[in-house]
């Protein structure tokens, strides 16, 4: 979501100065060239060179395109706000995520030492059971308050992991870096609008290995 969020401030940053461009005038030079020459009359060849500047301009439109830079301004400001919401959640989701981690763990620990202490209790209470010393109801709640230490460690455990794997995508784990960062379709789109040259190719094996070794 942060990437895309930066994606789009990128985008609508770009548009910004799209319009702020169309505030001032566009000045461009024109030209032609001319070359004729005539073989019948024996005439010199003649060569015409014609050049000069275009300025465009329509002062009348300046508060329209003003309005303009303005709307675009204002989306801007929405999608950074936007984009620090999402760092916020991010952030909040990874705190809590490492919290419940921290507290599985600790949960895990104490239900593991438990449940020693519940197979002490049992092998104790199996052997006063077998001299004679305690009867069988004794060594049946020791084995019930073992499975309970036992399913509760199991279940702090499970936490754990889960409250793992929360943290390693708020974090942005999950994420291939050798995947091409635009599909096939899109960067064809891109491609037929604008000549971006090499910039959207796929990475080659090489350049991965490149990578690597730096």
């Amino acid at each position: 979501d942060i990437r895309a969020a930066e994606q789009a401030v990128a985008a609508q940053s770009a548009l910004v100065g799209v319009a702020e461009a169309d505030l001032y005038p566009q000045l461009s030079l024109l030209g032609s060239i001319g070359w004729s020459f005539v073989t019948a009359n024996h005439l010199p060849d003649t060569f015409d060179i014609a050049a000069g500047p275009s300025l465009i301009w329509n002062p009348f439109d300046y508060g329209r395109r003003k309005n303009a830079v303005r709307v675009e301004d204002a989306r801007l400001q929405q999608l950074i706000e936007l984009y620090h919401q999402d760092v916020r959640e991010a952030a909040r989701e990874a705190d809590d995520a490492a919290s419940g981690l921290v507290r599985s763990l600790q949960s895990a620990s104490i239900r593991d030492q438990a449940s020693q202490a519940a197979q002490r209790s049992l092998n104790l209470a199996s052997s006063q059971y077998r001299e004679g010393f305690a009867d069988f109801q004794r060594v049946l709640d020791a084995q019930q308050l073992l499975l309970q230490q036992q399913d509760g460690y199991l279940v702090s455990r499970g936490n754990a992991v889960s409250s793992l794997v929360t943290l390693y995508k708020a974090l942005g784990g999950g994420w291939d870096a050798s995947r091409a960062p635009i599909d096939p379709t899109t960067r064809q789109q891109m491609q037929q609008r604008t000549d971006w040259g090499e910039l959207l190719d796929e990475p080659g094996p090489s350049a991965h290995a490149q990578g690597e070794t730096k």
